[in-house]
């Protein structure tokens, strides 16, 4: 069986192709205007017919010696050169070509009229030729190399483009490192609680954990995973059922859910990062607990989240010189994964005062 060639070689073909196809064209289109102007078309339109045959005979070296032009124009540009060593190597090719279109020329001649009408060729087209043949030389290693630059211009901003994708899933990976594990230890201390205090109802808040560690384990292998709203909900709700074991009717919580918001697919562990907040810092403070509303709606554009506690609240946004607290780390890891995930068009809104609790808005773009 024949090997395959490497998947990143086959895009490789079609750039090459076109340049080809376009060298084509262009010589068909010397070759046609070179017949053109040499007819005289008000006394003798019939003379058309001579005027191809001597655009073949004059051009026809030129264009078969033209692709030769192509690894040369390559080969000094892969190696850097002094700019006067460049344009002595260029002379010595021009010098070249001139000569190899002249031979190539006479060669013809020979073989078809004979060494007297060859003999005649040379003597009569050297100057011209010559001077054509530097011309021409100096046309394909401008246009050769023009494609030389356009590609590794191409391959530089693909190869950047590549890089920034990589850097993006590297920190989005990082960022859900950070998250994931936080909410893990907060829910085994409080499960470490309950086993004390309540062993059978311990049982069972383990089997709620089982489900939230399948979850994570399901949802986060991918940096760029998507989860429905529901699955994330399904999440929270494990969570907040570990939560109220641990702060009992101190914790109270109202869901405000559109039907037609549940398919919406988001990043995994996004609203549960904000609850973990607003319960550890806003509800569990308070002697008197506090009331966590959770809300998803949806637009034609967006799928609108909100995470809101009624506790304490804070000044927001932190002045430059105050301590970074465990929601002001949280929420900036949060943010910035969501920039990364949707490509800054998420949109995203923090509201909160002293004594007016603390409001999370998050609006991410429906694909």
């Amino acid at each position: 069986m024949t090997a395959m060639p490497p998947a990143h070689a086959l895009p490789q073909r079609r750039p090459f192709r076109r340049l080809w196809l376009a060298y084509a064209l262009l010589c068909l289109m010397c070759w046609l205007l070179y017949a053109v102007a040499g007819t005289d078309w008000q006394r003798d339109a019939g003379r058309f017919w001579f005027g191809l045959y001597e655009a073949t005979w004059n051009l026809g070296p030129a264009f078969l010696l033209g692709p030769l032009a192509w690894p040369w124009t390559r080969a000094l540009q892969q190696r850097p050169r002094r700019l006067a060593v460049r344009l002595g190597w260029h002379a010595l090719g021009a010098v070249v070509f001139a000569a190899l279109w002249q031979g190539l020329d006479v060669a013809t001649a020979w073989l078809f009229f004979g060494a007297a009408h060859a003999s005649a060729t040379f003597e009569q087209g050297l100057v011209w030729r010559g001077a054509w043949g530097l011309f021409v030389y100096g046309v394909l290693v401008f246009g050769f190399g023009g494609v030389l630059n356009a590609q590794r211009a191409h391959s530089a901003a693909l190869k950047a483009a590549q890089t920034e994708a990589a850097l993006v899933r590297a920190e989005l990976s990082a960022i859900s490192g950070k998250l994931n594990p936080h909410f893990l230890f907060n829910t085994l201390n409080s499960l470490l609680m309950l086993v004390r205090r309540d062993p059978a109802r311990a049982e069972s808040a383990l089997l709620g954990f089982s489900r939230m560690m399948r979850y994570v384990l399901d949802s986060t292998r991918l940096p760029d995973a998507r989860v429905s709203l529901r699955e994330e909900l399904g999440f929270v709700r494990d969570y907040l059922a570990l939560e109220q074991l641990r702060l009992g009717p101190r914790l109270r919580v109202e869901w405000d859910i559109a039907p037609e918001a549940e398919d919406e697919a988001l990043p995994p562990l996004s609203l549960q990062p904000l609850v973990e907040n607003a319960v550890g810092h806003g509800i569990a403070p308070q002697v008197d607990g506090g009331l966590l509303t959770i809300r998803a709606q949806c637009s034609p554009q967006a799928l609108h989240l909100r995470v809101q506690d009624d506790g304490a609240g804070c000044e927001w946004p932190r002045p430059s010189d105050a301590s970074p607290t465990g929601r002001g780390i949280g929420l900036s890891a949060l943010q910035r994964r969501f920039e990364l995930d949707y490509d800054g068009r998420a949109g995203w809104a923090v509201s909160s005062a002293p004594g007016q609790g603390f409001t999370v808005d998050i609006h991410l773009p429906r694909s």
